[in-house]
């Protein structure tokens, strides 16, 4: 059995918040999706991206393996692109997308598009389960140059894959084992890209109940300057 909480704010700078994220744990489908684009674009974007996706895992049965989850994926992609299409004021949107989806009462399927990220907490510590599809991540790295001067980098927001940006799609799919008392948490890079790994993991680790616990990551993140909109899905194996 699982149990969550979901949480988003705008931060510190920006007006509107293109986030969106969806927490269920009935079903046992948390989708979160960072959006990106002109005007409302993002906003667009992240919440269509997100809908679509929930509502073909809502029809999917559980078993059906990660080839049903990454064609949900391309249905989401594929409703973003005609959207855009068919709106000029939509045009150039994207969004990342990033699901967690229950399969049996210890496993949890994790994809994405993307940088936003999932993470594992278990009594082996805290793991990052995805990885950052962005020049940093797979460009950047393999250049030799420092984390400092990755940090500082005029591409260090550039996405190399999201949602709405191409036909084709790579979407990272793989399986994680939950023990009684681990946490998965979902977030978006207005989290990860501001604080770092040690206080997600004391956050984790504390005695806070799910809310608290949200709460006190976006109040963190928002106290480092909040340059991003900021969401968090805190999902607990109970």
């Amino acid at each position: 059995m699982l149990e969550a909480f979901g949480l988003s704010d705008p931060g510190c700078v920006r007006s509107n918040n293109e986030d969106y994220f969806i927490n269920d744990p009935e079903k046992g489908i948390f989708v979160l999706a960072d959006g990106m684009g002109g005007a409302n674009a993002g906003e667009y974007a992240s919440h269509l991206s997100a809908e679509v996706l929930y509502e073909f895992l809502l029809r999917a049965p559980h078993n059906d393996g990660a080839d049903a989850l990454e064609q949900g994926f391309l249905e989401a992609n594929w409703y973003v692109r005609q959207a855009a299409k068919n709106n000029p004021e939509l045009e150039g949107m994207g969004t990342t997308l990033l699901v967690a989806r229950e399969l049996g009462e210890d496993k949890l399927q994790v994809a994405s598009v993307g940088d936003s990220r999932a993470y594992l907490l278990s009594k082996e510590g805290l793991s990052l389960i995805t990885k950052d599809q962005t020049w940093v991540a797979e460009v950047g790295a393999r250049l030799g140059l420092t984390d400092e001067a990755l940090k500082k980098h005029p591409m260090r927001h550039v996405l190399t894959m999201a949602v709405g940006s191409a036909e084709d799609l790579r979407i990272q799919s793989q399986v994680v084992h939950l023990d009684t008392g681990d946490q998965v948490l979902l977030c978006s890079d207005g989290l990860h890209g501001v604080l770092n790994e040690n206080l997600l993991r004391e956050a984790l680790d504390s005695e806070k109940s799910l809310p608290e616990k949200c709460h006190y990551l976006i109040d963190a993140a928002k106290q480092k300057g909040g340059p991003d909109n900021v969401t968090v899905v805190l999902i607990r194996r109970v």
